[in-house]
């Protein structure tokens, strides 16, 4: 019976989340565009016409296919190498997908377990940790991030750890807030009473009621780090050629402005609007997982 309940339930609760982001039109605009960036994420080898490293030396800076002295071979052109861009902009698509999912495990994964010991721990303990998380926000993202990246070194692995590192304390100041506003209620004090040890409090009966605001901030997170591992590729301090990682892209097409046009484009427009889309979508899952937004 209680199984028959939990499973009306669900279906329930999916129903009334779809109800409230679809009505956000962008939000499943931003959705669509992000299930299509997966999709050409995961089979970029299978969609690619050529290798993404492959020099076609007798095409250098071929224009797009429609503009004149193009071919269709080539729609969207190649680079300064004769590489083709349509296939390194897929295959661009795997290193920020992979970059964007590495970056919010780990961010979140240890924001959430650091969010809920300073939710949970003492006061002079929630204090240092806090201290130590206002330190680390005071300084500019990307500067952190590059500081960082040179100390471990210019690589794209390395990009991610700078980027989680960066974007940590935004989960652990989220998780410790929503800690405070639960860990007062009347189930909390219930699991108290009945002998609930304090990690089962914290990951089984307060942390499933802390999710919501954290889903939204993974969302945006996942859009962050994929400008920021782009804006760390354009300076050289992440990807390194030949990967076909977006930024890099940009980097290598910067002295070709000028006189090949869609060298730089095309990367950037990849850039914007796969930053768009899942911002968009974050939006929209604000507004189906808030309360508050579905009351008004």
């Amino acid at each position: 019976m209680a199984d028959a309940t939990v499973s009306v339930e669900r279906p329930g609760r999916l129903r009334e989340f779809w109800f409230y982001f679809r009505e956000n039109r962008g939000a499943v605009v931003g959705l669509w565009v992000f299930l299509a960036f997966l999709f050409v994420a995961v089979f970029a080898p299978l969609l690619a016409p050529h290798d993404p490293t492959l020099q076609y030396r007798d095409h250098l800076l071929q224009p797009p296919a429609w503009q004149e002295g193009g071919e269709w071979r080539f729609v969207l052109g190649t680079d300064a190498l004769g590489r083709d861009l349509l296939s390194r902009l897929l295959h661009g698509a795997r290193y920020s997908f992979f970059v964007g999912i590495v970056v919010v495990v780990v961010a979140a994964s240890g924001g959430i377990t650091v969010g809920l010991l300073a939710g949970f721990a003492p006061k002079w303990l929630d204090s240092i940790i806090m201290r130590t998380m206002d330190v680390i926000l005071a300084f500019p993202s990307l500067l952190l991030a590059l500081v960082l990246v040179a100390i471990l070194g210019p690589t794209l692995l390395n990009a991610m750890i700078a980027i989680a590192i960066v974007l940590q304390p935004h989960y652990v100041r989220l998780t410790r807030a929503s800690v405070l506003a639960e860990r007062h209620k009347d189930y909390v004090t219930s699991a108290k009473v009945v002998g609930a040890s304090r990690w089962r409090m914290m990951f089984v009966t307060v942390l499933p009621n802390c999710l919501a605001p954290i889903i939204v901030q993974a969302a945006l997170s996942f859009s962050t780090a994929i400008l920021d591992a782009a804006a760390l590729g354009f300076l050289g301090m992440g990807a390194q050629p030949p990967t076909p990682e977006w930024g890099t892209m940009l980097a290598e097409a910067r002295e070709f402005i000028l006189r090949a046009w869609w060298v730089v484009t095309f990367p950037g427009l990849a850039i914007l609007i796969t930053v768009i889309a899942i911002n968009l979508m974050g939006d929209g899952l604000r507004d189906a997982l808030d309360p508050k937004l579905k009351r008004s």
